[in-house]
């Protein structure tokens, strides 16, 4: 068979780091082994019964079976809006500052293709979720990684950033509530941040993803609450999080108006919107936040209170006041993540995510997902208690 000639581009991309997790597990369960999947961050809780319930409504409107709006129904822009404005008290026009994806990854994957020219910088946090220096680098950009670190309490560090750096860049990421690390932006530091990008003249993407997966009674803050944001940065907000929706593939970008009327005609030669029926769905799960969150919130917060224990018991750093169904843990060794996640595996039959697999910055720590039904959590922490002790632990440390 003639080989096929792959486009130079996918070279500068390495695989999926949850694809390879993914193959991983089939290949140990098709052997027969038990395994506890803690690596990907895919609520196992249902979608609450009313959006179920709406969509099975909306499907049935013969209005949805056409090509949607590209930008988004006025229908889930408008509840979209009404969300923003109870929630995070940001006030957003539904028809020049609020526009659907089709699930947040892809809007952020494209986001890069409509701002940015080959040669030109994004800052993007390292470590950090795959898709943003993957979409950079498809784009033709520059990545200029932005350690997060423990000491910095996982922000980066702005200051640090040379005149020249900032001058080239066109597009900086964040994600806060922050995923691997579980970090929580300040509003001092979305100021500063702001006031950079004004400037510098570049534009924030924010990633909100995470901002109703919680720990502390105070919910994390949007980026657009900052006065005069709107005039900088864009939002992402996911509905896979926050209402168990993650393969209903919805989400919006939300603020600079410009910013997205360029991301509307990119997609728009791409994809033919989100299917309308979804966007219903979506809507009623917007308009219905305060009814659904607290059941899901608290089921997360009773895993964290479960197998953090455990993973301090083994003699685990997490940041326990930490955001995201996620738990970032130091191990104190110098091993690679890679290799402890294989001992892990191997002795415990738990799959988690290498640190290394989110960045340079991520060695050193492994990160547990808690999208994992309660009895398994506990059944997680209690393996590792009982084949690991402070003692005798993952890393072979000295006494």
């Amino acid at each position: 068979m003639t080989p096929v000639a792959i486009a130079h581009r996918l070279s500068a991309v390495p695989e999926y780091l949850f694809t390879s997790l993914a193959e991983k597990r089939r290949v140990l369960e098709s052997a027969g082994k038990k395994i506890i999947d803690l690596s990907i961050g895919d609520p196992d809780l249902p979608t609450p019964q009313i959006i179920i319930n709406r969509l099975k409504e909306a499907v049935d409107n013969p209005e949805h079976h056409r090509y949607p709006q590209g930008k988004g129904s006025e229908e889930f822009r408008s509840a979209t809006a009404r969300f923003y404005r109870r929630r995070f008290g940001v006030e957003l026009d539904p028809e020049t500052e609020v526009m659907a994806v089709v699930g947040t990854k892809e809007g952020l994957a494209h986001l890069p293709l409509a701002l940015i020219n080959p040669g030109e910088y994004a800052l993007v946090p390292d470590p950090a979720y795959p898709v943003y220096r993957t979409a950079v680098c498809l784009a033709g950009g520059v990545v200029v990684a932005l350690p997060l670190l423990a000491e910095n309490d996982f922000l980066p560090d702005l200051k640090a950033l040379s005149d020249t750096i900032l001058k080239r860049t066109k597009l900086l990421f964040l994600n806060y509530p922050n995923n691997p690390t579980g970090a929580i932006a300040t509003q001092a530091f979305y100021q500063e941040v702001c006031e950079l990008a004004r400037r510098y003249n570049f534009i924030i993407c924010q990633d909100n993803a995470y901002a109703d997966i919680y720990c502390g009674d105070e919910p994390p803050m949007s980026i657009l609450a900052i006065e005069g944001a709107k005039e900088v940065a864009v939002e992402f907000y996911s509905l896979s999080k926050t209402f168990n929706m993650t393969g209903w593939r919805v989400g919006a970008i939300v603020g600079n108006p410009e910013v997205l009327s360029a991301l509307a005609k990119l997609k728009s030669n791409i994809d033919s919107g989100l299917f309308s029926a979804i966007q219903s769905a979506a809507a009623t799960a917007l308009d219905s936040y305060e009814l659904l969150h607290p059941q899901i919130l608290n089921a997360y917060k009773e895993r964290r209170e479960i197998f953090l224990p455990a993973l301090k018991e083994i003699g685990w750093h997490v940041n326990s006041a930490s955001a995201t169904f996620y738990c970032w843990a130091k191990y104190p060794d110098s091993r690679s993540s890679f290799d402890v996640c294989n001992e892990l595996l191997d002795k415990c039959g738990i799959i988690a995510s290498p640190g290394a697999g989110f960045g340079d910055f991520g060695e050193g720590y492994v990160r547990f997902s808690l999208t994992a039904p309660t009895h398994t959590i506990k059944q997680s922490a209690e393996i590792l208690i009982s084949t690991f002790t402070k003692q005798k632990t993952l890393y072979h440390s000295s006494p």
